[in-house]
């Protein structure tokens, strides 16, 4: 079956996807949570069954330790003849079948002063009770000098009974003591011996599915049980990890000698696979029972049952997608009909039947739709067409109107290559098309020369005809030998006679003498320009406290005026510069303004307005420009 390439596929892969990511999640919390819960009830069980190995050879070793504690007890209380030792020994041996044997080892010449050593010993063999005299000096050995130094009962180390058990065994040694002149004195110990054998049958009989087992080790280590019989009595847990250099067994095994329990993941001694090993110790002899589970047999029904559900999932998944597949292609065949349609009315064949789909439901209503937009694009292609001419019309006409704007003020610089006594320079960057901001100057006579700068309310057309409308009308009364105020008085009464749009226009006006340096000025509203000093001053021109021209129709002007020196240079601008803002709303500023003209105070006009409109365009960034820029410059050299 062909899967189409688009809404089909897109569906196929959509609700696979959500399907495999469900299943998937509930596989993996089903795995993840029955693995937690299993691995809970193997730690449970654990602890349940090493504890309950431990109550039993525990139970065990109290009652072997209570026969010699009652018997050195019985020796302290009696002074008894050699034929009753040798009787309570032999009685202690053949009654208490966990005891594989026993002894009283007397002090040196503390039974009589003629014998150094009498220790008799009972032991069992072959079913039958033996007896024999320790033949070597027991004195020296373990299990008799460790209770004699602590005064109290010891449980020894596993250790080779030669000459007298001749087995491995452990001894609980419980010291007695007696009355020599009135003072009492330590006379010996009464022993109980426990073959290891004994303690191998118990902890062997642990078995955890194929693998588990148990162990026991010592205070110092050392192996008592284990299923590899060569590391009974030869290795302990410390030579193992040291062999292995398993940093975690070494770990485990020392806090398994401070008498600790606990549950870990190691590797087993045996099988080298991942187990769990719980661990706790025997209260009585300080020694530590083990017991390592298996991981992966009793995880082993858990991982089957999650395959189970891995095989039925991945069949339904097959299922599923084959149904999808129908599914989409139903869907997307009719779409596949109107796509074809619509691309060849993309290509520009408007006439191009749509096809007929007679499902009620969405993809009916979209075919619908197609239709009724293959009647609405013939329209409004008729129609775009008419616009598209319209507006080049109008972006025609629009650029002959900049060309005629620009063209109306100065520009060809420098302006007056033979007057000396300055240097003149300005540009205009307007924010549309057109814009309303203006500069001008010119001679009025020899030695008057006359600029002008100014910023009208508004964007575009009409700002940009009242602009024209101002400059005219402001070098037309400036040619009349006025005064900078009366120049502004006239140019606001003759704006006011005549302003239905109610514009209103800020202009700087100033007259310089270009051979005194007198320069006098009115400003009606527009932003105070900077007076440059030749020693690198900045500062701002006195104001003259002025209205807009076109607000007020009866307003009065005042001028002020200033003597410029050689070097002094004059700044005006319109407030396009200080109110550009960059991509984070913020202002260039009169403040940042002064800060850049405090740095180019000897620059000459072009160079000087050049560095001033790089420094506004690095610092708008990509942001668009939002109002005119004018910027007119002047130095006086006389």
């Amino acid at each position: 079956m062909k899967i189409t390439k688009g809404i089909a596929l897109k569906l196929i892969i959509l609700i696979l996807t959500s399907t495999f990511i469900i299943f998937a999640s509930i596989f993996v919390y089903n795995y993840i949570f029955t693995k937690r819960m299993i691995k809970k009830n193997i730690e449970n069980n654990a602890e349940t069954l090493a504890q309950a190995t431990v109550n039993r050879i525990e139970t065990v070793l109290r009652s072997i330790e209570k026969v010699p504690l009652n018997l050195a007890k019985f020796l302290e209380d009696l002074n008894c003849r050699d034929q009753e030792i040798l009787g309570l020994i032999k009685s202690v041996v053949k009654n208490n079948p966990e005891i594989y044997g026993a002894t009283i080892a007397f002090e040196p010449y503390a039974r009589a002063r003629n014998i150094k050593k009498f220790a008799p010993y009972y032991y069992k063999r072959k079913d039958r009770v033996n007896f024999t005299f320790i033949p070597y000096d027991y004195f020296y050995y373990d299990w008799y000098q460790i209770p004699k130094m602590l005064n109290r009962p010891v449980w020894s180390e596993p250790y080779y009974d030669r000459g007298a058990g001749n087995i491995i065994m452990s001894t609980y040694s419980v010291p007695f003591y007696g009355l020599v002149d009135g003072r009492k004195r330590f006379m010996g110990v009464v022993t109980a011996d426990v073959s290891l054998e004994w303690l191998r049958r118990i902890v062997s009989s642990i078995r955890i599915g194929k693998t588990g087992y148990g162990f026991l080790i010592t205070k110092n280590g050392t192996f008592v049980t284990h299923p590899i019989s060569q590391l009974i009595m030869n290795e302990t847990i410390f030579t193992i990890a040291q062999a292995r250099n398993d940093k975690r067994l070494r770990k485990i095994g020392r806090r398994m000698i401070k008498g600790m329990s606990g549950y870990e993941e190691i590797k087993s001694i045996v099988t080298r696979k991942d187990c769990w090993l719980v661990y706790k110790p025997l209260p009585s002899s300080s020694w530590t029972l083990g017991v390592l589970f298996p991981k992966k047999e009793l995880m082993a029904d858990v991982v089957k049952l999650n395959n189970m559900v891995l095989i039925l999932g991945i069949v339904g998944f097959v299922g599923l997608f084959l149904i999808i597949i129908m599914i989409a292609n139903s869907i997307a065949n009719p779409l596949r009909k109107l796509s074809e349609a619509t691309e060849s009315i993309a290509k520009g064949n408007l006439d191009t039947p749509v096809p007929e789909i007679r499902s009620k439901d969405e993809v009916g209503a979209l075919a619908d739709s197609f239709r009724y937009m293959q009647e609405s694009l013939k329209k409004y292609i008729k129609e775009l067409t008419e616009t598209v001419a319209e507006k080049e019309r109008i972006e025609s006409e629009l650029k002959i109107a900049r060309d005629i704007q620009m063209g109306i003020l100065p520009k060809e610089f420098p302006p007056f290559p033979d007057r000396k006594e300055i240097d003149i320079y300005a540009v205009l960057e307007p924010a549309r098309e057109v814009g309303g901001d203006f500069y001008d100057f010119f001679f009025v006579d020899d030695d008057h020369l006359s600029i002008a700068i100014g910023d009208v309310s508004g964007k575009g057309v009409p700002a940009a005809i009242f602009m024209s409308l101002t400059k005219s009308l402001l070098r037309a009364k400036a040619t009349q030998g006025l005064s900078p105020e009366l120049v502004l008085r006239r140019l606001n009464e003759d704006i006011c006679l005549n302003n239905p749009s109610l514009l209103f226009v800020t202009v700087f006006f100033g007259m310089l003498n270009v051979r005194t340096g007198e320069f006098r000025y009115s400003n009606a509203g527009h932003n105070p320009p900077y007076l440059i000093h030749s020693d690198g001053r900045v500062e701002l021109l006195p104001a003259t406290g002025n209205i807009a021209i076109g607000v007020m129709e009866d307003a009065v002007y005042d001028s002020r005026t200033i003597s410029l020196k050689k070097g002094d240079r004059l700044f005006l601008y319109t407030d396009g510069v200080t109110e550009a803002m960059n991509e984070r709303n913020e202002l260039f500023s009169d403040k940042r303004l002064e800060k850049e003209l405090s740095a180019i105070t000897d620059m000459e006009p072009k160079s000087m307005i050049e560095s001033i409109m790089k420094d506004i365009k690095v610092f708008c960034g990509t942001a668009p420009q939002s109002d005119d820029i004018t910027i007119l410059s002047l130095i006086f050299n006389k």
